[in-house]
């Protein structure tokens, strides 16, 4: 018999089972509070986290002000003890020593805190006629067109010849001026408008518009003044651009979107929009029975690779650590650990239903998503957790009253995409992704539903518990 298409009505009215049967318990109204509380909380931590760098100190700031310490290699773990390890101001590791047995595995939940943008190349500025330039090589999946025209603000470090690291924010205060990428006007696009999407802008005409007043009348006057302004406000000169990470972040700041206010604009939702959720339920877990760590790592975008990224061994090095100290067998803790890819999936957007499959989608407002696979088509670049595994993250959520929901990224063979989970999961880690289903992602603004993320704290809070 031929199988019959569900509407999008009927999918909701499912999916809104578990909103009816675990959410709103006896005062809707007073879970509503607590949504549109944990919103605000988030979007302070949006603003305040626009690269990688900026996360990592804004998850200190929360760490320490709930009574973590610094860590590092080599020094004494006690149980009980609650510790954060810095590595390189590029990705961050939040523990807690359980009371109960190491043998019984560390809960991990696993984040990423970089996000798509552009970054500065190392021989950046430049002038040409009468106009000065930044040159960027983009960072991660983007769609090109969407950063032309639209404010950019300036961040990043700088490290000059003796040493000194000085940190870069231009285009955030309401004072300061921004910058931009500029596009042909209607008038002279018509050559532009017949190329598809991919052609018409390219990566090496991506170059940020930074200025115009010249400095004398030298060559080259105006990167001279550019030059000028950088030197009196931060000491840099030219040569420093080669050791700097400077990038282009979108100069906006995260909004309530609607007219209910149900949803949430701003840049870097994928993947800080798991990442908040998975720090607070961290901070806010008290005298843990379990070994629980949170990992918030950089590079995810572009692969995960390097010393900041999840395939490092880092993550290893501080298991073995954790033992040593506690007196677990390496191994065995290895074999019963268990991690939460905290990612993102993408939302079902009416507006582009044909990329989608209806039954097998994330709906806004239905939830955090559990995604027993990522991956592109025939399932590449992805660990797809056991349905032992699954079985019990469903029982814990369901026990703990969490408002879920499945789904997959997309239509079998339109694409695909991969998260951190099968760098864990080759450790002999069980580990399944859970997140929240974003609207246009990887864009400069992306959507989010408030409701969806404060069901991932409480997801996460209930696997840490």
């Amino acid at each position: 018999m031929e199988e019959i298409e569900k509407s999008t009505e009927e999918l909701l009215k499912e999916k809104l089972f578990y909103k009816k049967k675990n959410a709103f318990t006896s005062d809707e109204e007073n879970y509503k509070e607590l949504v549109r509380a944990y919103a605000e909380g988030y979007k302070t931590f949006l603003d305040r986290s626009k690269t990688e760098r900026e996360a990592v100190v804004e998850a200190i700031r929360m760490a320490k002000e709930n009574g973590f310490v610094e860590y590092k290699l080599g020094e004494k773990i006690t149980r009980g003890g609650k510790y954060y390890f810095n590595n390189r101001g590029k990705s961050l590791y939040l523990f807690v020593a359980g009371t109960e047995p190491l043998e019984n595995g560390i809960r991990i939940c696993a984040s990423h805190i970089d996000s798509p943008r552009l970054d500065m190349k190392q021989h950046p500025l430049y002038e040409s006629e009468k106009m000065a330039y930044l040159k960027t090589h983009y960072y991660g999946g983007i769609r090109k067109y969407q950063w032309v025209t639209i404010p950019l603000a300036l961040h990043g470090v700088v490290t000059k010849a003796d040493g000194e690291t000085v940190n870069v924010v231009i285009g955030e205060d309401e004072g300061d001026p921004v910058f931009c990428i500029t596009d042909l006007l209607p008038h002279l696009a018509q050559d532009q408008s017949t190329k598809p999407l991919s052609k018409a802008f390219s990566g090496e005409g991506l170059n940020l518009l930074i200025g115009s007043e010249p400095f004398g009348e030298c060559d080259e006057a105006i990167k001279l003044n550019m030059l000028k302004i950088l030197n009196e406000k931060y000491g840099i000169i030219e040569a420093d651009f080669m050791s700097a990470e400077l990038v282009a972040v979108p100069a906006m700041r995260a909004r309530d979107l609607g007219l209910d206010r149900s949803f949430v604009a701003g840049y870097g939702h994928d993947d800080r929009v798991c990442s908040y959720p998975a720090i607070t339920a961290i901070l806010e877990n008290k005298n843990s029975e379990h070994t629980i760590m949170c990992v918030l790592a950089d590079k995810e975008e572009i692969g995960s690779e390097g010393v900041s990224g999840m395939q490092c061994d880092l993550i290893i090095d501080l298991m073995e650590e954790i033992c040593k100290c506690l007196g677990g067998n390496f191994n065995v803790v290895k074999a019963n650990s268990m991690c939460l890819s905290a990612d993102v999936n993408a939302g079902y957007d009416p507006l582009y239903s044909e990329v989608f499959e209806k039954r097998n989608s994330a709906l806004m407002n239905c939830g955090v998503v559990m995604s027993k696979y990522t991956g592109a088509r025939g399932k590449s670049s992805t660990s797809d957790a056991s349905a032992e595994y699954v079985g019990k993250i469903r029982k814990i959520f369901d026990d703990n009253g969490v408002i879920w929901q499945t789904a997959e990224l997309g239509k079998v063979d339109v694409g695909g995409g991969g998260t951190v989970a099968m760098y864990i999961a080759n450790h002999n880690i069980d580990t399944v992704d859970i997140g929240v289903p974003v609207l246009s992602m990887h864009a400069p603004m992306e959507v989010i539903a408030k409701n969806d993320l404060y069901e991932a704290h409480k997801a996460f809070s209930a696997f840490c518990k």
